[in-house]
């Protein structure tokens, strides 16, 4: 789903974007725009795509999103907004006869976020997201840290293509909403993979 439509530098539209792909039913999906402050470093527009997705264990919401890269600030914003979404906990739609454009559409209070968030596991603007809610929310938990406490992200960006000086490291992360936490049973970075820049990581439930 394009997230960002603008003209390209030379000839037509560059179109930017993320996609949530699903075997399993896909109810509700809706397409976030994140704030883009003003200022002089170089960003994009930015956006969260959340689907909501029947699973064997009950509907949740999956949200994709793709922080900005060089602004922190930009990037603070951006998970401030987030755990604003995030607060919006779906309840059941009410049985209803109108079937048109206005009816109740349910967004369920579980939930997976993840996506590139471009800064490392110790950032604070990281710990922001991790933060308790004073809403009767459920607080998102790194699946990485639920599965394996105490050890390091294994490196997700800049394994395979570096400039001098750069190193690997981790900032692409897989966040579940409280109630999920026992249902995660593996987590695992895919190394050798180099169809991107970036590592996938493989989360599984059940």
């Amino acid at each position: 789903m394009v997230r960002s439509d603008v003209p390209a530098p030379h000839a037509g539209r560059a179109r930017f974007g993320n996609v949530v792909a699903s075997r399993l039913p896909v109810g509700c999906v809706l397409r976030h725009t994140l704030p883009w402050p003003p200022g002089g470093t170089p960003s994009m527009p930015r956006a969260a795509l959340e689907a909501t997705v029947q699973a064997p264990f009950g509907s949740l919401r999956v949200t994709s999103t793709h922080l900005e890269y060089y602004s922190s600030r930009h990037r603070a914003a951006q998970v401030e907004r987030l755990r604003e979404l995030h607060c919006e906990l779906g309840h059941a739609a009410k049985a209803e006869k109108d079937e048109g454009p206005f009816r109740a559409l349910a967004r369920p209070q579980s939930a997976i976020v993840c996506g590139d968030f471009n800064m490392p596991p110790g950032d604070p603007v990281r710990a922001r997201l991790l933060e308790a809610f004073l809403e009767d929310t459920p607080k998102l938990v790194d699946a990485w840290e639920a599965l394996h406490p105490g050890e390091p992200h294994p490196p997700t960006f800049r394994l395979h293509e570096r400039g001098e000086g750069e190193q690997p490291y981790c900032c692409d992360f897989v966040l579940v909403s409280e109630d999920l936490r026992p249902r995660l049973k593996s987590i695992m970075v895919d190394g050798m993979n180099r169809a991107s820049d970036h590592q996938p990581v493989v989360v599984e439930l059940a």
